[in-house]
Formats: structure tokens, sequence, C-alpha cells
């Protein structure tokens, strides 16, 4: 994943966007980046690696280093941004969230014609912003080029440009699987993934925009370049794991939907009769947390913290370079409250089951710790198909989701056409494949969320979302 944050002022916006950038950290873990502009020095840039140290502390001395008027900034869990660009549409610094999934074919027919070059990084590889930027640079003006980028594009681009003239172009992606926000504020306007890392700044919302819409943004106003398309695919994961709490999209609060989600979680028990007896609700990992806080108040069961993350040092683990080694300091970060966990009948409610590593470890955590029973629920349905839009859940096999390895374990190859069967947990498959994901990680019980359960939770039409990880529909 990642984000992106930018402003056009009439004044110095240096600390507002490091703050801006700073409020998207939740959404990738690998590097960091600024680019401004300044009347006098032009565009400027840095970028950070930010895998072992967050943002903040990369960033803090970049007050000495640049200074602009208008400035844009990213996280990302993928390549090196923002780039600056020299071009026929002039020298600009560029960004994006997403993934392209057809980067070799559009490289390849690329450079078939060109005569030009790419910068190769590790194993040939070609950085997807610098990709962007040449498909937009095909076209003579940054409308025409982000239009025909986005329609060559298999999977997603949201994009935030900076020009040489100061002034921000916004796109958000064809489909519009990632939110792209506007505020405005007394002396500019701020583009988002995160409209509260605006708001925090003094900004207040002016509009979110339109699948695939393209604006121009100065300090003194906002322009529409393209119009918004009809269709429209949010992803419906915002909600359910790596939006932030306190996020907004189309209408739809993080935090309440959690809870709203939680609920029907228990409301789901009770109807099917599968209520476990328990002592104490708890959420793994802290995006969890709301989801079991709906959870415990619809099925009357207490909501306690059986263990604590230490994040005073631990907030982000570094990397060490052996499997093992990163197990363990998984493993340091949790301190058990021994009163919560000893002999206890615990229910655990995670936001989403992927490959199911680290919720076995903390599985085997808590019986370590004395745990009586460990009752899992997931608060989306099974993970059936990788991300081909976001990678949210990048794999170099289909067989790293647990759920799909499961039915191939269960059935072969030819279980697989019955992913359907196998998600619901009415069905023979599903119970079947609840069973099997039991056994071999140790859990007293499982369950998911269905998929119309976290549709309702999000409360918009189903047309609109984006579940293909869970049932293979674009």
């Amino acid at each position: 994943m990642g984000g992106f944050f930018g402003i056009a002022s009439k004044r110095d916006c240096m600390l507002d966007v490091f703050f801006g950038v700073d409020y998207h950290s939740h959404l990738g873990t690998k590097r960091g980046g600024m680019a401004a502009w300044d009347p006098e020095i032009g565009l400027q840039r840095k970028i950070h690696n930010i895998e072992n140290a967050p943002f903040r502390t990369r960033f803090e001395h970049i007050f000495t280093e640049m200074r602009g008027t208008s400035a844009i900034g990213c996280i990302s869990d993928s390549d090196p941004q923002p780039l600056l660009i020299r071009s026929s549409l002039g020298t600009y610094a560029i960004c994006m969230t997403g993934v392209i999934q057809n980067a070799e074919a559009l490289i390849d027919q690329y450079l078939s014609f060109s005569g030009g070059h790419f910068d190769s990084m590790t194993g040939g590889r070609v950085n997807q912003t610098e990709l962007l930027a040449a498909l937009i640079n095909q076209k003579s003006n940054f409308t025409e080029g982000i239009t025909f980028a986005q329609k060559s594009i298999e999977g997603t681009a949201s994009i935030l440009i900076l020009t040489e003239k100061g002034s921000l172009i916004a796109a958000r992606d064809r489909s519009g699987r990632l939110p792209v926000k506007i505020g405005r504020g007394d002396e500019g306007y701020a583009v988002a993934f995160e409209s509260f890392a605006y708001q925090k700044l003094g900004f207040i919302d002016e509009r979110e925009l339109g699948s695939g819409e393209i604006v121009a943004v100065t300090p003194n106003s906002w322009v529409q370049l393209s119009p918004p398309r009809k269709e429209k695919k949010i992803c419906s994961f915002l909600w359910s794991y790596y939006g932030y709490p306190t996020s907004t999209y189309e209408g739809v609060n993080v935090e309440a939907m959690r809870y709203r989600n939680g609920a029907i979680l228990a409301e789901n028990d009770e109807v099917s009769g599968r209520a476990p007896e328990i002592d104490y609700v708890g959420g793994v990992p802290d995006s969890g947390t709301p989801h079991a806080i709906g959870y415990a108040n619809r099925s009357g069961r207490p909501f306690a913290r059986a263990f604590i993350k230490y994040t005073p040092t631990w907030s982000r683990s570094f990397m060490p370079a052996t499997q093992k080694d990163r197990d363990k300091i998984a493993r340091m970060k949790q301190i058990p409250v021994h009163e919560l966990i000893q002999g206890k009948r615990l229910l655990f409610v995670d936001d989403s089951i992927v490959r199911g590593t680290q919720l076995r470890e903390t599985v085997e955590f808590l019986y370590e710790n004395g745990a009586g029973e460990v009752h899992i629920r997931s608060a989306c349905p099974p993970i059936m198909y990788p991300c081909k839009f976001l990678n949210f859940s990048p794999s170099s096999s289909d067989m790293e989701l647990i759920a799909r390895r499961k039915i191939v374990e269960l059935e072969g190859e030819a279980g697989l056409k019955y992913i359907a069967e196998y998600a619901d947990g009415n069905s023979e498959r599903g119970r079947r494949l609840r069973e099997a994901i039991c056994e071999e990680m140790h859990f007293a019980s499982l369950e998911f969320q269905s998929l119309e359960g976290v549709i309702k939770a999000i409360g918009l039409d189903p047309c609109e979302l984006c579940t293909y990880c869970w049932n293979g529909e674009e």
C-alpha cells in the first residue's frame, strides 16, 4: 500500500506537509519521500528508507534541506518516490499509490517505439512511478497523459504531481479503489489519501474526488481537468484493515464500521448456535480491536486486553536477516497479562486472516501463558484470491493464502471450483475448511465474517465495493 499528501500554499508549507505525510505512516513501512517547489530554488526532492525507523525520524532535518510554498510527499510500501521527471511536459515531481500489474508489457511496448530507456533497479526491475511518468509523457498535456496512463494500466494508480510552477495535479484511480480528498485552508489547498491528515492542520473538507477524476490545485483554487467516471469499486479493506480508525471514506467512518462489523459477527454466532462460552473478548492486531469491541458489546461478554504490545521501543520491528530472529522480535513485543490469560476461555477477533503466520504465533503465545481455550473470529470472509489491484495480499503463490491452501489439501485442485461453498460457514465444505484451519492453528473454534455481513457493516451499495480477494469478482 501507500499514501500521499500535498499542499499548494501562499506561504512556506514544509512543516504542514511533513506532518501530513507522517499521518500516512500506517499505510507503508518501506520508503518515505518529499518534494518541494520554491520560487527561487525550483523543485527539490528527498527519499529515505523507513523500514527500521519511522518517517518522522528520517525526515526531521528536512527543514534545513528543503523549502517550498508547494510540496508533496508519500509513504510507500514499494518503490522510492516521489521522482523528479524532466520531459516535454516540463519538470515535475510525481508519486502514486497502487500497483501496475502489467508493468513488463508496458515497458516492452514503450521501449519498442521510443528508443528511450529506464533506470533499472536490482534484478532489472523498473520503478513503477518512472513507468507511470513515461506513459503520461507520451501525450501533449497532463490531463491527456494521466487519462492515457490509467487506461493502459492493469491494476490501480492514484497520482499526485507537483509541477515546475508550484501547482498540484491530483488524479484518483479509474475505479476509485483508493480515496483522494481535497481540503481547503486559509492560505491554500491540500490533497490527501487520509482527510484527517489535513484536518489536523486546520484544513476543512472541500471534496472527495470521483473515480478517474483529475484536478489541478493552486493556492487560490482547484479546477476540474477531467470529470469522474460513473463506475466505482472502492476497496472494502479500507474499512476492515488498513484505513486509520479516524478516517472516513465515502461518508463511512472506519471505527464505526468496525464496531458494526464486530456486532454482526456476534449476531451470526448467536443465530447459528456457535457462540462459545468465553471469559473475555480481545482483538488482534491493533486493527482487530474495534471489531472485538463491537463483538463484546453485542455478545455481552467483557472486552479485555490479555496481552499488551510494548510500543515504546517496539513500535516498529526492525528486520533481522533470518526468519527465526524476526519471529523472536515479534514475540518480544507481546507482554502477557497473566491474570487475564491463565485458565481463561478467550475469543479474539482478527481483522483478517491472510497467511495466518502471525496469528498462529499469537495463539501459541497465549497457550504458553496458560490460556484454557483460544477461539478466533475473522472480521473478513476467507481470503481466496491475492489482490491484484493494490497488492494488499501480495504473494509469490496463491497457496500462501491459508484458506486456499487448505482447500487444496482437503480436495485437491478440484476443490477450487467450490470456493463459494468453502467460504460459507453453513455449508459442509465451509465447516470442513474451518475445522482444518483450527486443527493446524490450534484454535478452539473459528468463524469468518460473511461477505453479506461485511458489506452490511460498510453500508454502501455492493456494486460500489471491490470484494475481489474474497469472491474473485472484479
